[in-house]
Formats: C-alpha cells, structure tokens, sequence
C-alpha cells in the first residue's frame, strides 16, 4: 500500500463530553455533569492532548492545512466563549488552518445557550448545529431534552441575530407515538426556520440506552416508509437536496467536516473519547481517547488505543462511509484513499451493478436509488472481503 497521504484533506474533531441532562435514546460519550464543569481544565487537557498527537503524527499532520474542525459532545455549547476563545486560539497556534476553514459548534437551543451565540461567532466558530430533534413539546417531554417548543422555534432567529447565517437543525422522526402527520408539521417547522442544512434521522433504539433498557412504542416499518417519503418529498419541494443518507442542504451548504468523514478523509481527535484517522505513506491508523471525562482528565496521557488497519479493512471503511453519498466516489479518489487499486473489488463491482444496487458511469461509482435503500445489503459483501480466512 502507498498513499499521497498529502492529497488527503485532513480536519479536527473536539469532543466536550458533558451535557446538562443525558436523553433516553444517546449512545453517544456524554455525562451528565454535576457541579463546576472544570472549562479551564479541560481546554488545557485538550491542548496538551493536541501536543500529544501532534508530536507522535509529526509531519504526518503539521504539513497539512485543517480544512474544517467540529466541536461535538454532549453539549458544547454549555462551555462559556472565552473557553473557546483560548481553544481555538491554541489550536491556531499549533495547526495551519485552510482558508475558509469550517468552523462548527454542536448547540442545544435553550435559552441559556442561545445567549452565547453571538460569543462563539466572536471566538472564531462560523457554523452552528443546533439540536432541535422535535418541535412537539410531548416529544420533547418523551425524547428527555431540556428545551421547550418555543426555545426551538426561536432557534433560527438567535442564530442569526448572531451572525450565524450557516447553521444546521438536527430533527429526528419515529419518534414514539409518531404518526406521518406529526412528523411533517415538525419539518415544516424547521424549514419555516430556513436553515441551510437540516440533519434528518430516524430513531433507532442503540444498545446501553435508556430506551433499550425501556423501549417506547414506535411507528411500525410501513409507516416509517410512509415517514421518510413525505418528509423527503417535502425537503426536495423546498429546495434542500438529500446528500448523504441523513443530510440535506441548501446549494453549496454542505457540512464539510461530515464530507470529509464520508469521503474518506483524515481527522484528528482531541478530548474524552475521541476517535481519529490518521494516513502516512503506508498505512492507516485509528486511535482512540480515553473515554470518561475524570480519567481522561488525570492521566498523563490521554491516549485510549492506537491501531493499524489492515488493507481489505480500509477498503471496507472507504465503502462504508462513500456509499451513504448521493453522488458516490470516484475511482481514483478510491486509490488514493485505500491505497488499493479499483481492480481489487471489480468482481464486487460487477455482481452489485447486476444486481441494480449501483451504477457505473465513467470513473463515478454511486448508488441507484434501489441501492441507497440496500446499502446494509451492499456492505455486507465488503465486511465478508473484509474477514480474515482461517
């Protein structure tokens, strides 16, 4: 394998794993914080953790511009502006930021946080994603969020009283009790907000969550179906165009840093938790940050695992996250990122364009609508590639 690991966009990702209260259905790093949040403490563990990376990457990483950084969670956006003043700050001081680098903050719309918004434009953020997930306040009540109906209606307006006019909502469907109606008066309330991106997803019920432990009644599969139709068929009327399996924007407001996750890019990741993916010249790695906030806080070093992986994993992981892109990849693009050439999943290739799961036209490879439903069923010929032989 040998990879133009220069070729490679390359972004940060920071992960704030606190949140104010933990909602039923989040498999995500997050804790509910209790007491002081430790913001001074934890913004120099996540420098110090940068140094770390940096120092052991080399120039792996320092001869590459950052081309977007997302500040994910938990909930961000519980931290003050001056916390991400000195951040970003230090984060400047250490990495070459792109021109018109993407700068995004993952925000809850209540009340108390909208208050920073104008402080976050001012410390260097440009984008928001704002996590609505419904605007029913029964919803809100079920789904264990801490904001009101009104606070997420007003959500786009503290936006851009701010400065903010690229923000995305994230809205959830199947939500329990949900009917098609229900689901549709909450889209039409996000797009009466007018953002330029809306995140759409449907709740899936994730293991080690409070609703796996108590699941809720949700909409059976053929009134999903009926869900995800008019809720597409509505995004498509009002000009947002579905990128990604989860993603719809507005003309030339794509998220970024998430293309960078789908096309295969590197990233590096700071803070408790924190996954990244990391190219040289011949091999791939992945590392991992300790997860939970106190440990991550007192060690030495914040290093969780660091792994390489193998050549059919990484083109597995390539198809993975390329496949869920309306548009797909192309095939050099695929090389350069696998390090593999196109010829080694011809056979694949063929039997899913037999199959009328993808198509081919030039040196595009994307999936067919039919294919884009199917993708479980295209990836799991990847994940058999992918496996060992005893």
């Amino acid at each position: 394998m040998h990879f133009n690991y220069q070729k490679i966009p390359l972004s940060l990702y920071i992960h704030v794993p606190w949140c104010e209260k933990k909602c039923p259905y989040c498999d995500f790093n997050s804790h509910q914080y209790k007491g002081d949040l430790e913001q001074d403490k934890y913004v120099n563990k996540l420098l110090t953790d940068l140094d770390e990376d940096l120092s052991y990457y080399g120039d792996h990483v320092l001869n590459r511009p950052i081309h977007s950084i997302f500040i994910g969670g938990g909930t961000p956006s519980l931290f003050n502006p001056e916390s991400y003043i000195k951040l970003l700050s230090g984060v400047r001081n250490r990495l070459d930021l792109a021109d018109q680098c993407e700068v995004t903050i993952e925000a809850n719309p209540g009340s108390s946080e909208a208050n920073k918004f104008q402080g976050f434009r001012e410390a260097g953020i440009n984008r928001l994603s704002i996590g609505v997930q419904s605007f029913d306040s029964v919803q809100l009540k079920k789904l264990g969020r801490v904001h009101s109906s009104q606070e997420a209606l007003n959500a786009g307006k503290a936006a851009r009283t701010a400065g903010f006019e690229n923000f995305n909502l994230d809205l959830m469907f199947g939500l329990p009790g949900q009917n098609v109606d229900q689901a549709t008066q909450d889209l039409a309330a996000a797009i009466d907000i007018a953002p330029s991106h809306l995140s759409l997803y449907q709740l899936t019920i994730e293991p080690n969550t409070l609703f796996h432990h108590n699941p809720p009644v949700t909409p059976d599969d053929e009134t999903l179906w009926e869900m995800q139709d008019q809720l597409q068929r509505i995004l498509a009327k009002n000009n947002y165009s579905q990128y990604e399996v989860s993603a719809y924007s507005k003309p030339e407001q794509q998220s970024q840093h998430n293309l960078n996750y789908w096309q295969f890019g590197d990233y590096l990741g700071i803070g408790a938790g924190a996954h990244a993916k990391i190219t040289s010249e011949n091999k791939v790695n992945r590392s991992w940050k300790i997860k939970h906030p106190q440990t991550y806080l007192l060690r030495d070093s914040a290093l969780g695992q660091r792994t390489e992986i193998n050549p059919d994993l990484v083109v597995f992981e390539y198809m993975l996250n390329a496949l869920r892109l309306k548009h797909g990849f192309c095939t050099t693009e695929f090389e350069h990122r696998t390090g593999s050439p196109i010829s080694s999943i011809s056979e694949l290739l063929d039997k899913h364009q037999r199959l009328g799961l993808i198509e081919q036209h030039d040196s595009r490879i994307r999936s067919t609508d039919f294919g884009f439903n199917m993708l479980n069923n295209i990836l799991e010929d990847y994940l058999e590639r992918a496996q060992p032989t005893s």
